[in-house]
């Protein structure tokens, strides 16, 4: 059976298709890494950026998401995910989080997706990432798909609710879950991205479940000075904690690990986020492991 938000995947090597037997749940299958991202170069990006007109909006969100969009594009197997025991890769590359209306305790969140087009940039990512926010925020921002049935679930006494929840799971797993359902859902991406940073919070490493097809949660937290060695040198960076929850099924540490680096290299050359998605990503060799 097919699905309409993916392809299936069919060069699958026999101990990956193993590992989806003897894991066949997301929630039993993740790996948890932490890293500490440089971005002192693109710290003095973004702040000699917004000097200029119609960047003045830009921020540290803004080129995560551009750069995370840019390495799931090239590394597609980032873009991928586990469903009724085969591997598919998503039509779209769809990165998603949840926007706050205020910050306070009772303020209502509203789940968005932003899709990647191949000629989607820093720029033009920001701008979608910036007018979404700001309707959401000003209350412009009409509640549909995921958000709205959500809210119509809650409302629900438990006998009527839950049979529901279990019919929408089950259509889930057979990939087959309404396409109003999958829209601004969370769980309905290529990544989910949370930023701890503007609540100066360091990065968490968050749990992903096996509801959707996301298969890799990521959280940015708050930009500190610190202390490194660089080649035997103590130097003051801007360092960015990274937390990354993933599916271990849909590629193995190599391939994820040299993902974070192709991350890395954007932020250390962040003149490279205004390219084009499709733009190729050449990653010197002491970028390799």
């Amino acid at each position: 059976m097919g699905r309409i938000d993916a392809k299936r995947v069919k060069d699958v090597l026999g101990t990956e298709q193993m590992q989806i037997d003897l894991k066949p749940q997301r929630s039993i299958s993740t790996v948890y890494c932490d890293y500490k991202m440089d971005v002192t170069k693109l710290h003095e990006y973004i702040k000699k950026k917004k000097k200029e007109k119609g960047w003045e909006d830009l921020t540290y969100f803004h080129a995560f998401l551009t750069g995370l969009g840019r390495v799931v594009y090239h590394r597609p197997k980032l873009n991928r995910f586990v469903a009724n025991r085969h591997i598919w890769e998503h039509n779209d590359v769809i990165l998603s989080f949840v926007a706050k209306i205020a910050f306070e305790d009772k303020s209502e969140e509203l789940m968005t997706q932003i899709f990647f087009d191949e000629h989607d940039n820093l720029q033009t990512i920001s701008k979608k990432i910036y007018d979404k926010v700001h309707a959401v925020r000003s209350g412009k921002s009409e509640k549909k798909g995921a958000n709205d049935v959500v809210d119509k679930l809650a409302g629900l006494p438990n006998p009527i609710r839950i049979p529901i929840i279990g019919f929408l799971k089950w259509l889930d797993k057979k990939g087959k879950l309404p396409k109003s359902i999958q829209e601004d859902n969370l769980y309905y991406s290529s990544m989910i991205v949370s930023n701890l940073g503007t609540l100066k919070c360091d990065a968490i490493l968050h749990n992903i479940n096996d509801f959707g097809t996301v298969s890799v949660f990521t959280t940015m937290g708050e930009v500190k000075e610190q202390d490194v060695y660089i080649d035997g040198k103590k130097e003051k960076r801007l360092i960015c904690g990274f937390g990354v929850n993933l599916d271990e099924r849909v590629a193995d540490g190599y391939y994820f690990i040299k993902s974070v680096k192709m991350l890395q290299y954007l932020f250390d050359n962040p003149e490279l986020l205004e390219q084009d998605m499709i733009e190729k990503i050449d990653l010197p060799k002491e970028y390799f492991i």
